[in-house]
């Protein structure tokens, strides 16, 4: 397929619109900001091949966007051609998709519900305009740059319009694989359901933190498309039940049974502020109550950081802790950064190079977890848990950390952390039974390569602490998938997990505790399923 040529600063298109910089590209074309020097404003102009599908499909999305007057669906401003490509100026708005706002982890559970609220508001428009959009997904909605959450539908190219021939042969099925409705993989035609489909996809996906059908193989996501996701609550039984029962109902696998769009939008916002009338006020006890564990665990943090290393004077450990507390009740995100610097002054005060190590990882750290910062510090659960032998606990108690990447490296993270707390309390080393070294690092190097070399050392020479770190990783991201199974599943995860554990050459491992944590893991795990089914 030919693709759009690059256009150039020095060059006016059509006479009227000067290229400032591109904004995305795909295999049909590209999309500009360009300055329109007639109306002098900026506007995105797709420009698209002339030949074959992409033209005809810009110009049935023109034709789309005729019909809608709506706030949230993107507004075209002008159609041209030329010999060789299509041109369709929109209004700019200036901000990201909402895959991008997925991928870095940027909305919370309310911005995600009020965006897929504000997606079902523009669709519900374009369906009382005879619009089926067919291609909803998080790449073709764009989240603006704004305090509030206000999203804009883009791509209305692949949209059925009533009384219009398709533009797809028969047994092309358009759209996004992932967000496809199973009645149009079975070949039917394409309604407004199967876009309140794709909407409910996106919530599954953004509450859940993980897609409920993708996989590597484009059939298998059609079968696990057919079959069905698994219910919102099984995995998220924290939100309001009217939430979750609204999102199962737009995957329901019959269009018949799925909401309306502007029935969904409404029960959306319905349930999302009946939880908020609950929770309002900034200093609510319910939110204190929300924000206690973490704040307590940033205290834990910061204070054992301040005690353990030598730097501060005598009693500040209990004032870090107590302003760790503060700021994370505050804002679990400040708490969480607050006591990641506080190990950098004495760190640095025994090895500048250990220092930057660190800092480094904090930064990460924090990256990672500001957005998701009330479990940023669940890893501290893994020096509590080491000296029990209970750290096979963890896969279940970090269920709650939102997305398998976080909840993987909470678990992975508490390892090391087990670790590094029986080096400096002297005590034996977690599964292995063994003594620590005196110390992990090159005390007054000022080389961060040194002080990294002197702890990969550390533990290449004690490598059950990786094995067991990866086998308590794997447990963790397989636990949402074995408990959308139901107890079935959890006991299965539990019989795997076992046998991983006892097969690994974990060194001094006790195997009666061992199996007991483990099970006692799979009943914290199958909690909410026995809940669901009563």
């Amino acid at each position: 397929m030919e693709r759009a040529v690059a256009l150039h600063h020095d060059h006016l298109v059509l006479g009227r619109y000067r290229p400032l910089r591109p904004l995305g590209s795909g295999g049909s074309g590209s999309v500009w900001l360009v300055r329109d020097e007639r109306s002098a404003r900026d506007v995105a102009l797709k420009v698209v091949p002339r030949e074959g599908k992409a033209g005809s499909r810009a110009e049935r999305e023109v034709e789309a966007a005729t019909r809608l007057r709506h706030p949230r669906c993107l507004r075209a401003l002008a159609l041209e051609r030329d010999d060789r490509h299509v041109y369709v100026a929109y209004e700019y708005i200036p901000g990201h998709t909402l895959r991008q706002a997925l991928r870095h982890g940027e909305l919370d559970d309310a911005d995600a519900v009020e965006a897929g609220a504000q997606v079902l508001e523009a669709l519900a428009h374009a369906h009382s305009k005879g619009v089926v959009h067919r291609d909803v997904k998080p790449a073709n909605v764009m989240l603006e740059e704004a305090e509030d959450v206000s999203v804009r539908v883009l791509d209305f190219g692949l949209a059925q319009l009533e009384e219009a021939d398709t533009l797809t042969a028969v047994g092309d099925v358009p759209g996004t694989l992932a967000y496809i409705a199973p009645e149009r993989l079975a070949g039917r035609d394409a309604t407004g359901a199967a876009d309140v489909w794709a909407v409910g996809v996106y919530l599954w996906e953004a509450l859940a933190g993980r897609h409920p059908f993708w996989a590597i193989s484009p059939l298998e996501t059609a079968r696990r498309v057919a079959a069905g996701a698994p219910s919102l609550v099984a995995l998220r039984p924290d939100l309001p039940r009217r939430l979750t029962a609204t999102v199962d109902a737009m995957l329901s696998p019959a269009p018949g049974r799925r909401p309306a769009a502007k029935e969904a939008a409404a029960d959306l916002r319905t349930s999302w502020s009946a939880r908020s009338e609950r929770q309002r006020g900034t200093t609510s006890r319910t939110q204190l109550v929300q924000r206690a564990g973490p704040a307590a665990l940033a205290a834990v943090y910061g204070g054992s950081a301040a005690w353990l290393l030598p730097f501060f004077p005598s009693g500040w450990p209990f004032l870090v802790a107590a302003v760790a507390a503060l700021a994370g009740l505050a804002s679990p995100a400040a708490g969480l950064g607050f006591a990641l610097a506080i190990p950098i002054l004495p760190l640095g005060n025994l090895s500048l190079g250990l220092a930057l190590v660190y800092a480094a990882f904090a930064l990460v750290w924090f990256a990672l977890f500001a957005g998701d910062a009330r479990t940023g510090f669940l890893f501290l659960l893994g020096p509590v848990l080491a000296p029990a032998q209970a750290l096979v606990l963890l896969p279940a108690l970090v269920q709650g950390a939102r997305g398998a990447l976080r909840s993987a490296l909470l678990t992975a993270a508490a390892v090391p952390a087990a670790a590094v707390m029986a080096v400096l309390t002297e005590t034996r080393l977690p599964f292995t039974e063994e003594e620590p070294p005196e110390t992990l690092v090159l005390a007054g190097s000022p080389h961060p390569g040194r002080a990294f070399d002197a702890i990969n050392a550390f533990f290449s020479a004690h490598p059950a602490l990786w094995i067991e770190a990866a086998v308590l990783a794997a447990a963790t991201v397989a636990g949402p998938y074995a408990r959308s199974r139901g107890l079935w599943g959890v006991a299965g995860w539990g019989a795997a997990f076992l046998a991983a554990a006892v097969f690994a050459p974990l060194g001094a491992v006790s195997a009666f505790p061992l199996a007991l944590w483990v099970w006692a893991g799979a009943a914290v795990l199958a909690l909410p399923v026995l809940r669901t089914r009563r």
